[in-house]
């Protein structure tokens, strides 16, 4: 059984006015006094990635990182947890903390002050500094880099899919950007973001991965920012196509289908069965489009590029990774969290509920805040 592991990045912000506060070094502090930091460890004497409450690029952001997980009710426990831990040390220095893509109130962001962000902010300005997104990435387990490219080779044209149930972060400093997912825009700014080439073999993803870190342009691999890709540290595929999820059940969702893809990519493989040649200026539209309208509007078809309804679409893709599902005894769990997702919206129209509800942003950092602590 393939294991998957999911790293989530939250913001952090003021209980009362919503705006997002710089004190995750503040948080991290608390939280190893707390003894917080390796909740649900694997058999002593183990070593496994994962496993860790840590800062991201900004002052204001955490990330937590599951160990990998072969069963999702055991995957789903610990994220559960982090969120926890993450919440009750944020508490313990005046924060909340949100499972949101934006941060809905106008920002300015403050960079982490490890030697690593600094030079990004040195060396790429402005995108760096106002680069306040929060994302959720999967990592899916490979036998290798053959099977990891040729696994990123297959799910290329179904990452939309995920960044459409996922899509939670529709506000932007203040105003609403129409789009259900601002996050993957903000991205584009990036000069490797986007879809994941079509490589065909090993040896050729891993050239133009060097080539890409030869030019100068990219501080290292880790700059390699495609919606999926080989791992440089683990030996996964790391599916970073999806916002971070505004409710938990979601963000499961988003790891089970991931398995799913990286699994019937590489049965397909394994079989002889070619990778679509969809062209990545076709996948940089159905992202786009996914983007646009998340899970409720119209996405591109996968096999066509033609517009078709967004159901229609992530029926197709249960349908496409079920017998996996089935194999890895996911399947009721996503059909159920995809039904639910179809029903009640993703994270972008709650938030966008909450504000013509109430009419205040402030009502949508609060309403996350509860989603993100369990407790609504």
């Amino acid at each position: 059984m393939r294991t998957v592991g999911v790293e989530e990045e939250l913001l952090l912000v003021d209980g009362g006015s919503g705006r997002p506060l710089s004190v995750a070094e503040r948080v991290l502090a608390r939280a190893h006094e707390r003894e917080q930091l390796s909740p649900s460890d694997p058999e002593p004497g183990t070593e496994v990635p994962g496993g860790v409450l840590e800062g991201e690029l900004q002052r204001q952001q955490l990330e937590t990182d599951t160990h990998p997980r072969a069963d999702v009710a055991e995957l789903e426990h610990e994220l559960r947890e982090w969120r926890d831990r993450a919440v009750a040390a944020a508490r313990d220095v005046g924060a909340r903390v949100v499972a949101l893509g934006t941060s809905p109130l106008p920002v300015e962001p403050r960079p982490a002050t490890t030697p690593r962000y600094q030079h990004m902010v040195e060396r790429f300005g402005l995108t760096t500094m106002e680069q306040l997104v929060c994302g959720c990435h999967v990592h899916v387990a490979v036998e290798g880099d053959d099977e990891a490219v040729a696994v990123l080779d297959r799910i290329r044209v179904w990452l939309p899919c995920l960044l459409a149930i996922s899509a939670n972060s529709p506000f932007w400093q203040g105003k609403d950007t129409g789009y259900a997912s601002f996050r993957s825009q903000v991205m584009t700014r990036w000069p490797t973001s986007g879809p994941p080439p079509l490589s065909g073999s090993s040896e050729a993803y891993r050239s133009l991965v060097t080539d890409m870190v030869e030019s100068g342009v990219l501080l290292d691999e880790g700059m390699v920012y495609f919606d999926a890709r080989a791992s440089f540290r683990y030996p996964t595929v790391e599916i970073r196509a999806a916002d971070v999820c505004l409710d938990a059940d979601d963000a499961v969702l988003v790891a089970a289908l991931s398995r799913g893809l990286v699994e019937t990519a590489a049965r397909e493989w394994q079989s002889g069965r070619p990778a679509p040649r969809t062209p990545t200026e076709l996948l940089r539209l159905a992202t786009w489009q996914a983007a646009r309208d998340g899970a409720h509007g119209t996405l591109l078809d996968p096999a066509t590029s033609l517009p078709r309804p967004a159901s229609g679409v992530l029926h197709d893709l249960l349908e496409h990774v079920r017998p996996a599902l089935q194999d890895a005894g996911d399947e009721a769990l996503v059909e159920q969290r995809l039904a639910q997702v179809l029903e009640r919206g993703t994270g972008a129209r709650r938030q966008r509920q909450v504000l013509e509800r109430t009419g205040q942003l402030v009502d949508v950092l609060a309403d996350a805040a509860n989603v993100t602590a369990g407790a609504s």
